[in-house]
């Protein structure tokens, strides 16, 4: 649920919503995408009500990447980026070869043009995202950076490992800063949105508790009003910034638990 949430998302840069569970990061993710009606206000993309642009036009200009994807057949990874091309194809919906030309863009773009032939649920979960990410990119018209191409991402680093979760911060910087999208993320990482973003927009409880700069909005300050924490920024020698959520109870003093498991020397 929202509460008279106002915000505005610049063109061509990257702005992330961070927020606990339940502050109403989904919502606003739906209404921002069309797929639910505010009760009070309005959505505009490029000043036009988003209601009023024809779905086949807001999806070229619009896509969503889902925090997860579980295709229904064994889709290689060719048909599954194929999918963005939905909005673009004839009364016949068949593909043309501009559309595999526009696809295979997409899929070099995000790193992924060697796994084309790959069955989709035998890649890695870093694979899987971009691999999704170019479906999304596959649905946007060519050359159109005088016209808004929004990407909404939900978490889009949720469930990966560490190695991975920097190729797609990478890859999300690539595309705002050499392609011109706008893009939209909501994610619980902290460092990721530091590093990612170039603003942040808090939510808590459906309303926003801070918009603005990422360097201004996650201070110590407004993270510990968000979340009840105590997160400290530390700079490092290099002038990179950490953003380190402190214990809620400490750890000095305490004698080690008895462990429920242990295994020691295993080998197969």
């Amino acid at each position: 649920m929202l509460h008279g949430v106002s915000l505005d998302v610049a063109r061509g840069g990257i702005t992330g919503v961070l927020g606990p569970n339940g502050s109403g990061k989904t919502t606003l993710l739906r209404m921002l995408s069309g797929a639910l009606r505010p009760t009070s206000g309005e959505v505009r993309l490029d000043g036009a009500p988003i209601e009023s642009i024809p779905k086949r036009g807001l999806a070229r200009r619009l896509a969503v990447v889902p925090q997860e994807i579980h295709p229904v057949f064994d889709y290689t990874v060719l048909d599954l980026a194929l999918m963005g091309r939905y909005a673009h194809l004839g009364p016949f919906g068949f593909e043309t070869a501009l559309d595999l030309l526009a696809v295979r863009r997409a899929l070099a773009a995000t790193g992924t043009a060697d796994l084309e032939c790959r069955h989709f649920d035998t890649l890695s979960g870093g694979e899987k995202q971009r691999v999704v990410i170019a479906s999304a990119l596959a649905q946007f018209e060519e050359d159109t950076r005088d016209e808004g191409r929004l990407l909404v991402l939900d978490e889009p680093t949720a469930a990966l490992d560490l190695h991975y979760q920097i190729e797609v911060a990478q890859l999300l910087r690539r595309l705002a800063d050499d392609r011109g999208l706008t893009l939209l993320v909501t994610t619980h990482d902290l460092q990721f949105a530091w590093q990612v973003c170039d603003r942040v927009v808090l939510l808590q409880d459906g309303r926003v508790l801070a918009d603005g700069p990422t360097e201004e909005t996650l201070t110590p300050a407004h993270l510990h009003a968000l979340y009840g924490v105590r997160v400290d920024r530390m700079t490092h020698p290099d002038g990179s910034v950490s953003l380190v959520p402190a214990s809620l109870v400490g750890d000095r003093g305490r004698r080690a638990p008895t462990p429920v498991l242990a295994m020691h020397g295993a080998r197969r």
